[in-house]
């Protein structure tokens, strides 16, 4: 890391927080509100709009998914900063257009670029991992991953709110502002060292195959779509979890509401102190006792017998995942040449979105089958396996984490 880098990476770190939040906010503003937006583009049957909805919702991570690897590497290449400008711009414009849609083709299509366009929160990782000096960067790592997840609780919030106050459409119009403002601070703001002539940058380049600890950092990519499957696995089916519980209709959404809103404060509190612990232990240790203590949390929930002790153990649970994801990419970080390192956490990226994918499916198809609390099951066993790579990693580091 040069001089230079050294001198502004915390104030990257928080711009690219700021941008993060503000992006992600724009992204999981229009959740609650695309239902009602698929109906206003002429669907009527309940079936449709739920199905319209759900294609809509998940076309995004489907394109960005497939182009992270692709962002990562041209990052490498012609800088990180200029990737972020690209995904905040892109993103504006896309989301603006979508409030502009006729039809729901048009709905699916728009959201698709979307996900093409974006990944700025994806970027910022890419890019702090890459400028952070590594002694620091599970927590600085802990701080961003704290920055996105405030940004999926407020999304929602703010989304229900102005849709109610000024209408379906006029809100896209104000996620693409929004994430405009993300775009105009990290233009004006963020500072990356200028890039090397082209010709140094080609010598060194190496791509996937002149990659050391190939198998290594392989395994930490599958980790990653473990964790990511364990994590996001159960969010589908916890307002059915509640009425299980409660044995009733009322309150539901409330009592929903806030247990996600625990489980998300647990991850906020935790992911910079547990990042800071990390960098100071080890990150592979910490990631081994957040494992240990989340498979037993969710575990538990599955025979937990009311609705505040499930409470308190998703909220214990959010505590026990926000370390995840730091300590992972940490982890990979230490392992890559400074060349490499977009292309190789852009498809780690694509190996979190796999898990994103994958997780509500398979929880959706088991919750059905045989009842909720078989899905907290699911999720603990995950979590277990998830246990069993890290130990292996451990013994295949290259020096003692």
């Amino acid at each position: 890391m040069s001089e230079a880098a050294a001198a502004h990476w915390k104030r990257n770190l928080f711009v690219s927080a700021a941008g993060s939040f503000t992006t992600v906010a724009g992204i999981t503003l229009v959740l609650p509100i695309l239902p009602l937006f698929v109906e206003d583009l002429g669907v009527s049957d309940t079936a449709a709009v739920t199905t319209w909805s759900g294609i809509a919702y998940s076309a995004t991570f489907l394109t960005a998914a497939l182009t992270a690897p692709l962002w990562g590497h041209l990052g490498d290449k012609y800088g990180r900063k200029s990737m972020l400008i690209r995904a905040s711009l892109g993103m504006a414009i896309a989301m603006s257009l979508i409030g502009l849609a006729q039809d729901v083709w048009q709905l699916v299509a728009l959201r698709l670029l979307a996900g093409l366009l974006g990944g700025y929160s994806s970027g910022s990782m890419i890019l702090v991992a890459a400028q952070t000096p590594k002694e620091k960067s599970a927590w600085a790592l802990g701080v961003l991953s704290s920055a996105i997840m405030a940004g999926n609780i407020a999304g929602p919030l703010l989304g229900g709110t102005m849709a109610e106050l000024f209408g379906v459409k006029t809100a896209f119009f104000a996620v693409g502002a929004l994430i405009f403002i993300a775009f105009l601070g990290t233009a004006f703001l963020l500072k990356e060292d200028p890039r090397p002539p082209r010709a140094k940058r080609v010598k060194k380049a190496g791509g996937w195959r002149a990659l050391p600890h190939k198998s290594t950092i392989l395994a930490l990519l599958g980790l990653s779509a473990i964790l990511m499957f364990a994590t996001i696995s159960a969010e589908p089916i916890i307002t059915v979890h509640v009425r299980h519980l409660t044995g009733s209709d009322d309150g539901v959404a409330i009592f929903s509401a806030l247990v996600f809103s625990l489980s998300a404060l647990g991850t906020i509190l935790s992911g910079p102190w547990l990042g800071r612990l990390a960098d100071r232990i080890g990150h592979l240790r910490v990631l081994t006792y957040s494992l240990i203590a989340a498979t037993v949390l969710l575990a538990l929930q599955a025979i937990a017998p009311e609705l505040i002790s499930f409470a308190a153990l998703r909220f214990a649970t959010g505590i026990a995942l926000g370390g995840i994801t730091p300590t992972v990419v940490a982890t990979i970080r230490r392992l890559l040449p400074d060349t490499s390192v977009g292309l190789v956490l852009g498809y780690n990226v694509s190996a979190q979105y796999l898990g994103q994918v994958s997780g509500p499916i398979i929880a959706g198809a088991l919750g059905g089958a045989l009842g909720t609390p078989a899905v907290f099951v699911m999720t603990s066993a995950a979590t277990l396996v998830g246990l069993a790579v890290t130990l292996m990693i451990r013994r295949r580091m290259p020096s003692s984490d």
